[in-house]
């Protein structure tokens, strides 16, 4: 019998469950399939995860003729709870994991069609070959809520708070990074050389620091800057030193500017720091360190 109408869902249509980039791949992978056969379907959404999208306190079971559970391991109250409710489907789980065969999570299924179980051998994952899509450009976010040393003139929270929020909405991949180095702490690069390596395979740098402007180009790699004082500070001072374009004042962060030099990094600006870093380590622009030696010959005043 051809499926009236189809129900996909999984770990991510729960409403305490979660969503994760293997689960929804997998869900594509299935999307994909059903597509081609011309199955009409639609997919139950977690309301944490897509509160716009269909739910499943807000579906009517009566609609659908199948129920097909999409990866994740085959466990707990929550799938037992739909073959309760989906009792009068056809219930297939596919792409899942079988923990306990015998377990009612498990057996309330008309078919399993497994990525491992016991006694089985294992299948590759719905995700791997889940239909492509374009890349997006990874940004690593590099942001302070410190350098108190600027008083009433800080906007520091303000612009982290503004520029995350931007981001969030931006169709990327972010990479959340520090300046600080720290030899124990896994989260963080533990040298110099560590950190450019990162920087330098990224496509854009989002950040309200000095040094997260200056390594970025050191290596080639657009920077969105925000200076985070009122009035400009240092990273206004820096970027002026660099010749860098793409900076935003703190009185003027709105989404209009941010778009804008978004847009240039990712473009033109590919170009604008890669001179920049060949400018760095030509070395022709004087710095303070090729001062130092006159300064220290120097007798002190007094």
């Amino acid at each position: 019998m051809r499926p009236r109408r189809v129900l996909l869902a999984g770990w991510f249509s729960f409403r305490d469950g979660e969503a994760t980039a293997g689960d929804v791949l997998a869900l594509r992978r299935v999307e994909d399939v059903l597509l081609g056969t011309g199955i009409p379907y639609d997919v139950a959404w977690s309301p944490g995860f897509r509160p716009e999208a269909l739910h499943l306190d807000r579906l009517w079971p009566e609609d659908y003729s199948h129920l097909v559970f999409v990866c994740g391991p085959l466990h707990g109250p929550q799938i037992e709870e739909l073959h309760r409710r989906f009792a009068h489907c056809v219930r297939i789980a596919v792409g899942t994991s079988v923990i306990d065969p015998g377990s009612a999570a498990v057996t309330g299924f008309h078919r399993v069609l497994p990525r491992d179980a016991p006694d089985t051998e294992p299948v590759e994952d719905l995700a791997a070959r889940a239909p492509d899509v374009p890349a997006r450009p990874v940004v690593g976010v590099i942001l302070t809520h410190g350098q108190h040393e600027y008083g009433q003139q800080r906007r520091h929270g303000q612009v982290a708070e503004e520029v995350t929020r931007w981001l969030a909405g931006k169709d990327c991949g972010r990479l959340e990074l520090e300046t600080r180095l720290d030899t124990h702490d896994w989260h963080l690069s533990a040298t110099p050389a560590q950190l450019q390596s990162v920087l330098a395979r990224l496509d854009l740098v989002v950040t309200d620091r000095l040094h997260g402007l200056v390594i970025a180009l050191r290596v080639g790699t657009p920077v969105l800057a925000v200076d985070p004082v009122t009035g400009g500070a240092k990273v206004t001072a820096q970027a002026r030193a660099c010749g860098w374009p793409a900076l935003v004042p703190a009185e003027r962060l709105d989404v209009r500017q941010l778009d804008r030099w978004w847009d240039w990094c990712l473009t033109g600006g590919r170009v604008t720091a890669r001179q920049i870093r060949d400018g760095f380590r030509e070395g022709t622009v004087p710095d303070s360190a090729d001062r130092l030696v006159e300064a220290l010959a120097r007798p002190v005043p007094g």
